[in-house]
């Protein structure tokens, strides 16, 4: 029991650390987002910028209230305490997941690295929305072992952005690639990792009750 605890002690500094940076960055340090803009070059389509900034506005605040949501119904005391609290803040992540993918949907064509990266995000946005939709049925089936796996399996991609630009980072500053090959190999790294280290996590939790 102490270990769990402590592992969502760790989930829970590491999500909220990320929502403060996400919510610092894109509206108080850089709200133009000229710093993210500026790797864009090549693009086929015109952007418009007044409209791919309110899109990315209300792409940050539900991708932060999705790991929000989301860290909070992995409490178990939460749960314990008030099961219709965890039902309607799991529409509220269910919600914000919809959107999110909605607003990535809008911003992918514009992706850096053309095409192939638009293809990545809308891969991306399918398999999170597949994901979330099946653990809705799942708990709606009453089957509560295969909701939570698949919740982990879910909650998983509110960690999308942050694994791109940790990729990203890694081949651009570490290995000297171009930006735009970087961030592409991001993408894809990405959702080999998310797709990944849930099976391994819930492998492990299934372990500790054999």
């Amino acid at each position: 029991m102490k270990k769990r605890g402590t592992l969502y002690g760790w989930l829970a500094c590491v999500s909220i650390l990320f929502i403060v940076y996400a919510l610092v960055k894109n509206y108080w340090l850089d709200p133009q987002a000229s710093g993210f803009l500026s790797h864009k070059t090549g693009l086929k389509r015109e952007l418009q910028l007044p409209i791919w900034l309110n899109v990315m506005y209300v792409h940050v605040a539900f991708a932060c209230l999705a790991m929000a949501s989301g860290l909070i119904n992995f409490s178990n005391r939460i749960f314990e305490k008030s099961r219709r609290f965890h039902r309607i803040n799991g529409y509220v992540y269910i919600v914000s997941v919809v959107l999110v993918v909605l607003t990535s949907g809008y911003m992918a064509p514009y992706a850096t690295g053309g095409k192939i990266s638009s293809m990545g995000f809308n891969a991306l946005n399918i398999i999170w929305l597949f994901i979330t939709i099946t653990a809705l049925i799942q708990i709606k089936r009453k089957r509560m072992i295969q909701h939570r796996n698949w919740m982990i399996r879910s909650y998983a991609f509110c960690f999308t952005n942050m694994l791109i630009h940790l990729i990203t980072s890694l081949f651009y500053q570490g290995f000297g690639f171009i930006y735009a090959a970087s961030y592409t190999i991001g993408i894809y790294g990405s959702i080999v990792l998310l797709l990944i280290i849930p099976e391994i996590i819930i492998r492990v939790k299934a372990k500790k009750f054999v």
